[in-house]
């Protein structure tokens, strides 16, 4: 190794060049990367974040395995590390999840709590920059291209700050990654989970992506692995082998971008003031399915994840969405127009549902997804009259009211009967 090699200590954020210990207070917790000054664009992801402020709200809790999800809706919502090693995952049915870890402790989830902590973490995001995309609560972009001057310290050390600042002041960890482009820095900031840093360089790209799964690929899907696995494409490399023109023509745009990702090219800007017209999320099943338990599990997920990205936007809308997709491939989309906007999962839940039922007949489906359009700010959500569900408001204070109540006396303090199904 160089002994001239740019060097970090993630305790005392001090930066230097050397082997061995931080020479200013002694940690071994030491970073190294020969292009650890140059990189500019970072994507920071608070670890198991729901599951973290239940924790951190919750002493009791952290030695123990924690999954928040339950209700009706039957799915992991968010598990701990602990139950991770288990086998646990996001979107597992509830059932499952148990068999795997019976010892688990299961708790609702507190959304008004995260997004309040969403939105302490946010301030100290605005702090090193404004150039700043998130894409739900707990992760999001920072381009800190030009900001070395500014705080007198280069972006690797900046990102260490922030993570330091998030765990010492608000209690939660987060993970990073550091690169030239958003593609690479969102996979850096899975490659140390939790609490890591990782950086992906411009010289190592191409060695680092060799060989990797074309999962790793953003939007690369079970259901488009594997249509691409029967094609022949099982790694990043099975990619390079094509031309730029074969996979336009086998795949379409998303030929193209598979394309330049293979290559480590990704020229998407970060940009904070791009105008946000819809959010939405979808699912595609590596087999069609018209079960209507799998169907609800997955449309409360979705709606949690478009709830998610609208808080942390700070924004709401007035149509919800719901779309479909049938086993010969023909789209269907429906869509409500509320009297008020909304940014709450529930609500997004209960019109999406609503919708769903009426096309039920028509599967079974591959794919289901739910969107939320005509967005405005957040100043007055849900507290319009909704003339077409009588019980939104009383449902919005509710959700509010037990909110406050688990805020101040912790998770277990109240729960809904249907969280215990």
């Amino acid at each position: 190794m160089n002994h001239a090699m740019p060097s970090l200590c993630r305790d005392c954020i001090t930066g230097f060049s050397g082997l061995g210990r931080c020479p200013e207070c002694g940690s071994p917790r030491v970073f190294r990367h020969a292009e650890l000054w140059q990189l500019s664009i970072a994507h920071m992801d608070c670890d198991a974040f729901f599951a973290s402020v239940e924790k951190r709200d919750n002493p009791d809790l952290r030695d123990k395995p924690l999954i928040v999800g339950g209700g009706t809706r039957g799915v992991v919502t968010t598990a701990c590390y602990i139950a991770r090693i288990k086998g646990v995952r996001s979107a597992m049915p509830m059932f499952q999840a148990r068999k795997l870890c019976p010892e688990a402790e299961i708790v609702p989830p507190r959304m008004g709590v995260y997004v309040e902590v969403s939105k302490q973490i946010r301030s100290l995001m605005d702090a090193l920059t404004p150039m700043i995309e998130p894409l739900s609560l707990d992760e999001a972009f920072l381009d800190l291209t030009g900001t070395t001057r500014l705080h007198n310290q280069p972006p690797a050390a900046q990102m260490a700050r922030l993570v330091k600042r998030m765990e010492d002041e608000i209690g939660i960890t987060g993970s990073f990654g550091l690169s030239h482009n958003k593609f690479l820095a969102k996979i850096a900031s899975d490659l140390d989970k939790p609490r890591g840093m990782a950086l992906i360089g411009k010289a190592e790209t191409a060695e680092f992506l060799k060989g990797k799964p074309v999962g790793m690929i953003w939007g690369v899907g079970p259901a488009f692995r594997q249509t691409l696995g029967r094609d022949g494409i099982h790694s990043i490399s099975d990619i390079l082998r094509y031309e730029k023109t074969d996979l336009a023509q086998k795949y379409g745009d998303t030929g193209m971008r598979l394309w330049h990702l293979a290559r480590g090219q990704d020229y998407r800007k970060i940009s904070s003031s791009r105008k946000i017209k819809s959010i939405s999320n979808e699912t595609t099943f590596s087999k069609d399915t018209n079960n209507t338990d799998i169907l609800d599990g997955h449309l409360w997920r979705l709606s949690v994840k478009v709830s998610d990205r609208a808080k942390a936007n700070d924004m709401a809308g007035m149509v919800v969405t719901l779309k479909l997709k049938k086993s010969n491939f023909r789209q269907l989309s429906r869509r409500i127009t509320l009297s008020s906007p909304t940014q709450l999962a529930d609500t997004l839940y209960y019109y999406a549902t609503k919708m769903l039922q009426k096309e039920l007949v028509q599967g079974p489906f591959r794919l289901i997804g739910v969107g939320l359009s005509n967005l405005c700010k957040s100043d007055l959500t849900d507290t319009m009259p909704d003339l077409l569900d009588q019980n939104a408001p009383i449902r919005s204070a509710a959700e509010a009211a037990t909110d406050k109540i688990r805020q101040k006396y912790g998770a277990g303090a109240i729960t809904k009967g249907r969280s215990l199904k």
